[in-house]
């Protein structure tokens, strides 16, 4: 009956240096170097164990980057499978070692291949090492990058602006209707009425008829002193070709709103023209 295989986790642990150094630890037990590496605990994750199993070994907190590959090979009698993923520290060790481990030590690749005491992990490491040393460097160049890049300057949006009421437009005043049209015509029409009532109300003034009734009518109101102030208007040339004057002022001042001042004078002329 096959016995089940013995799952373990482990890192390729670089710190930078020039050129890059990879851990290697020495175990009490046979007093052999090996990589970092340990036992997966009940329920806990091949990436989750690597990382605790390197702090217990080393004594460096790591930050867990490409998984590199698995390593399986036969130990006590049992199948032993082991994971492998990049891992970097940068800092100071931050506890002890672990009572399995006497020491830890920080070589190039080539000398830390050189140092392990076991041929599988030798090839092993022979064949990922330049290829987490390449992923390490494209990481620390991908950093620089961002590093020296500027930061983006946000670009500024204009606000909009607030929507504007339309203006409402006077529309244009409307022609005069009909009605209002003839309204104004006859109110211009007025002075021309008001000239013509005052004509037909003259021309009895030229007719000698209409002049000898007004001065029978008025005759016995007048004295003798009016009468011979008649007279002397009469002998001063005061006769028919006058009255055209008088009835161009008669016409003019009945306009200005005197038409009842005008017939009086009016009579006081045919009185004295009589």
């Amino acid at each position: 009956m096959a016995r089940s295989p013995v799952l373990a986790a482990g890192g390729i642990v670089l710190r930078q240096a020039r050129p890059p150094q990879i851990a290697v630890v020495r175990l009490r037990k046979g007093n052999e170097w090996v990589l970092p590496k340990g036992k997966l605990d009940d329920g806990e994750t091949a990436r989750d164990a690597a990382m605790r199993e390197v702090l217990e070994e080393t004594g460096h907190d790591v930050s867990v980057h490409e998984f590199l590959g698995t390593l399986a090979y036969e130990a006590g009698g049992r199948p032993k499978i082991v994971h492998y993923w990049r891992m970097e520290t940068n800092g100071k060790p931050t506890r002890d070692l672990m009572h399995d481990v006497t020491a830890v030590d920080w070589l190039p690749l080539n000398a830390a291949v050189e140092r392990l005491s076991r041929d599988h992990e030798r090839a092993f490491l022979a064949n990922v090492g330049p290829l987490a040393l390449e992923a390490a460097r494209r990481a620390r160049e991908r950093k620089q990058v961002v590093a020296e890049k500027p930061p983006r300057r946000r670009r500024s949006v204009a606000p909009k602006p607030a929507p504007v009421a339309p203006v409402p437009v006077p529309s244009a005043p409307m022609a005069p209707l009909a009605n209002d049209a003839a309204t104004i015509e006859r109110r211009a029409v007025q002075p021309a009425a008001i000239e013509h009532h005052v004509i037909e109300e003259s021309p009895p003034l030229l007719g000698g008829e209409a002049i000898d009734a007004g001065v029978a009518e008025d005759a016995p109101e007048m004295d003798q002193s009016e009468a011979a102030c008649s007279d002397a208007i009469v002998s001063e040339g005061v006769g028919p070709d006058a009255l055209p004057a008088l009835e161009d002022q008669a016409v003019n001042e009945a306009r200005q709103g005197r038409r009842s001042g005008v017939m009086q004078r009016v009579r006081s002329w045919l009185r004295r023209a009589g």
